[in-house]
């Protein structure tokens, strides 16, 4: 699949709905699994999770953002996050 194609842009839209779903899920899930362990809402704990998510998720946009930059350039070519 070469740079900037209809394949590589449907692959990395697809990518960008995958880390947004588990984000979603994650942010959801991780409430409720507190007051079940009786961490009460989980405070602090919830935060730092919350912040490690999305510092995760930078990082992705890092890579979609520079394998972008290389196939404008003529790199490598594009780097997958989720190879299939």
């Amino acid at each position: 699949m070469g740079c900037l194609s209809i394949g590589w842009l449907e692959s990395i839209l697809i990518d960008i709905v995958i880390i947004v779903a588990v984000v979603a899920i994650i942010r959801l899930f991780l409430p409720w699994f507190f007051s079940q362990v009786g961490l009460g809402d989980g405070g602090i704990i919830l935060r730092v999770i919350n912040i490690i998510v999305w510092a995760i998720v930078v990082i992705f946009v890092i890579i979609i953002v520079f394998s972008l930059l290389s196939c404008l350039v003529g790199g490598a070519g594009p780097i997958h996050l989720f190879p299939r």
